[in-house]
């Protein structure tokens, strides 16, 4: 087309991470939906690669970017301004560089003696692809540090693109950068405005788009009959658009981090005298760390909007706060290096014993060292976008990109669950940041989702620490296939409170089996964790969950077989340890006799004193700190003195005789006699007393025979076990009829309890069978 001076060849592009859905938004297109499982609509083979992309030349280069120049927007609270790095430029070893220190010091001392921005600057360049009608106009825009939860460092540089139809002059896309090339961006396809706004987040300077009329904040869904500001395709896992957006200014809380250099906090250093605590973001938006809250914040500030930027050529540039320079980015390419010395931030990993820690660390790169410099549709993460430019302007540049999403959750205690013996997840009230092994910057959530584009295949360690919860770590093994890996759960990662927050510690033994998966399910919850937690030297492993809840921890080893532990922590407790790793058939039994000891334990309590005495009992599990030296004696229980007992147990067979025939037809034992205990008739006053008697034998007689069917199992006698365990089937079917015969007499949230309990032990017993000594 004759646009260039300068051509630049670009990569083949494989395309989409995420799956996705149109979305109709006041009119503006999206893409389609995105989920584990999902596969990527592709228009083109993923293996091409597009044509050179050309510089325009220099008159049209500046029209366009005076044309689509946009407004800039800033929280209250943000520090640094667009500005001019050149002037703080010096020079290393005979080269062009910008210092981390002086720019920083430098824009705080300017700021200071003239009470106003330095130098509003944004940078533009103008690209054109090659034997299209496709141009782009970039707009680069640099401030002095960033300030975050986790991505801090000296520069930042941050850019707005507006692809443009050279044919018509309208603009096609607008793409707004995020964090990392590794988070969605914020893109608006075919705007029907030619000056974008770009709302900036505080301290990050993320960029979000403003399109619609509310120029100054964002909104991810349409509002008053009005579009939404972004057209990035839906998210299934959280039905939301995939992009970044603003989370302060959509309701969302975050604290920042105060940036420090070996220990010190930027504004203590000596090689920055100009610097003050005012000089970064408000200290009511900042801590020192996450572990310094119990859980997560809730009083933390959101969004107000700040100053206002506009290019000073533009007609209204009166109307905003400050007017900004537009200069050519070949105006400082010339720059060898935008140094400082390195700043960190580290992850807390779940471990066994201590929790180990993770270094992210914080680079800026050159703009112009970028792919996207040269290469502008590499920023375009959205899949149906890039498909669009595809297809108007016959680019390859689809097909399939892998990447890995999950979604925060917080335990708290259930509302449905008796006493401390369930929880249930709810959204994530602030937002986090998670970090992958293989990345070198880490990435914070957006509405409570962490997803990374262009994932390597291969082994990845997903990391996840959030203000106020316990850490979550998890080996994923990502697959290149088109699909994205859901993290956790289906994609969900389940995060305690600090305060609330109990480590499940699994202990390998040195000649036993090493777990290849865990899953941690609570009663109520059911999957607080599902995969590979991150193990020790020795395979010993250790995962967080809420000590309100009643959980089943199952390992399955790299043979393919199955164990299962009984946890149940006291409300004080804080580590709960499986003091050796085992699967097969008789870790399945010990399990059973576990669970329904304990659920003999604390139904026998609710018989004495109402649901309210459920936690009274302290049963055992599975665990070191709540051994068998905790449970309660069942010989000290409701039934205790009835009459016509006589040791029989359900199915008529005898305690001490020969195993259950698994065909024998069951009677009905003799009718036990309580003793007496106070009763209101429903099981919910003082005490259970009669009306939970048919429970009590159902499930004592269960519980003898799962005891019964584990010391088989240990003792190595699998028939003799596979006996016990098909006999266990009819018992837990009693335990059902117990509770359907008796339904005015046992409370709710007991029964409730009882059958969820009832459902996991049927499972276990069919792993039971089925697995090996």
């Amino acid at each position: 087309m004759g646009r260039g001076v300068e051509t630049l060849d670009r990569e083949g592009e494989t395309s989409v991470e995420l799956t996705r859905r149109r979305l109709l938004a006041g009119g503006a297109v999206g893409a389609a939906a995105i989920g584990a499982g999902a596969r990527a609509t592709s228009t083109g083979t993923g293996s091409g690669s597009a044509p050179p992309a050309d510089r325009m030349d220099e008159e049209t280069q500046r029209r366009y970017a005076e044309r689509f120049a946009p407004a800039l927007h800033f929280g209250a609270g943000e520090a640094w301004f667009p500005t001019d790095p050149r002037e703080y430029e010096s020079t290393s070893d005979g080269a062009p560089v910008v210092d981390g220190f002086d720019a920083f010091d430098g824009y705080s001392r300017d700021l200071t003696e003239t009470g106003a921005p330095p130098a509003p600057t944004v940078f533009y360049r103008g690209l054109a692809y090659e034997g299209t009608d496709l141009g782009v106009v970039q707009f680069w825009m640099y401030s002095a540090f960033d300030q975050f939860s986790v991505n801090f460092h000296w520069h930042d540089w941050e850019l707005l693109q507006v692809f443009v139809d050279l044919e018509t002059g309208s603009p096609s896309l607008f793409v707004a950068s995020s964090h990392s090339r590794s988070v969605p961006n914020n893109e608006f396809l075919d705007p029907e405005t030619e000056r974008p706004a770009v709302i900036s987040e505080v301290g990050s300077h993320s960029s979000a788009l403003g399109v619609n009329e509310r120029r100054d904040s964002f909104q991810r869904f349409p509002l008053d009959g009005g579009i939404a500001d972004i057209t990035n395709s839906v998210l299934d896992l959280v039905d939301v658009p995939a992009a970044y957006g603003l989370p302060r200014d959509e309701g969302l809380r975050l604290p920042y981090v105060v940036p420090e250099l070996d220990g010190t906090p930027v504004y203590d250093l000596p090689e920055l005298p100009n610097v003050t605590r005012e000089h970064l973001v408000p200290s009511e938006l900042t801590v020192r760390g996450f572990d310094e809250y119990e859980s997560p914040p809730d009083g933390l500030p959101g969004r107000e909007t700040g100053l206002e930027f506009r290019f000073e050529g533009d007609p209204d540039a009166d109307e905003a706060d400050h007017a900004y320079a537009l200069e050519r980015m070949e105006e400082v390419t010339h720059l060898a290096a935008f140094a400082g010395p390195q700043l960190s931030f580290e992850f807390a990993v779940p471990g066994f014993a201590e929790d180990a820690l993770a270094a992210h660390l914080t680079t800026v790169e050159l703009p112009w060292e970028q792919e996207r410099f040269s290469n502008p549709i590499a920023d375009v993460t959205d899949p149906l976008h890039r498909a669009e430019l595809s297809d108007r302007y016959d680019l390859d540049v689809t097909g399939p990109l892998g990447g890995v999403v999950a979604v925060l959750r917080e335990a708290t205690e259930s509302d449905d669950a008796p006493g401390d013996n369930g929880v249930e997840t709810e959204e994530a009230r602030v937002e986090g940041v998670a970090l992958l092994q293989s990345e070198p910057t880490a990435v914070p959530t957006w509405n409570g989702v962490a997803a990374f584009r262009d994932v390597p295949e291969g082994d990845h360690r997903l990391t996840v620490n959030a203000p106020g919860s316990a850490p979550y770590a998890e080996e994923i093994d990502h697959r290149d296939d088109g699909t994205p890996t859901a993290a956790g759960e289906e994609g969900e990662v389940v995060l305690p409170a600090n305060r609330n927050a109990v480590k499940l510690r699994v202990a390998a033994s040195a000649d036993g089996p090493t777990a290849d998966s865990v899953a941690v399910e609570d009663d109520f919850a059911g999957p607080v964790f599902a995969g590979r937690p991150p193990r020790d030297g020795d395979g010993s492993f250790g995962v967080y969950v809420h000590r309100a809840g009643a959980y089943t921890a199952e390992v399955t080893d790299e043979a393919g077989e199955v164990g299962a532990f009984r946890v149940n922590p006291d409300p004080e407790q804080t580590t709960a340890t499986v003091p050796e790793l085992r699967t097969g058939k008789a870790s399945l039994s010990s399990f059973l006799d576990s669970l329904l000891s304990e659920t003999f334990a604390q139904t026998d309590a609710v018989a004495r004193g109402g649901i309210g005495a459920i936690d009274e009992a302290s049963p055992a599990d599975d665990t070191v700190e709540r051994g068998a030296d905790a449970a309660a004696d069942a010989a000290g229980s409701v039934l205790d003195g009835t009459e016509g007992d006589g040791g029989t147990d359900l199915d008529g067979g005898t305690e001490e005789g020969e195993d259950d025939d698994p065909d024998a037809v069951t009677t009905e034992p003799p009718a036990r006699t309580p003793t007496e205990t106070p009763d209101d008739g429903a099981g919910t006053g003082g005490g259970g007393g009669a009306g939970l008697n048919g429970l009590l034998r159902a499930l004592d007689a269960a519980t003898k025979q799962a005891n019964r069917a584990a010391s088989a199992a240990e003792n190595g006698n699998d028939e003799s076990a596979d006996r016990r365990l098909r006999g266990l089937r009819r018992r837990l079917d009693a335990i059902t009829d117990a509770i359907e015969k008796r339904t005015d007499d046992v409370p709710d949230e007991l029964a409730s309890l009882v059958e969820r309990r009832v459902a996991q032990a049927e499972r276990r017993v069919e792993q039971a069978l089925d697995a090996s000594s």
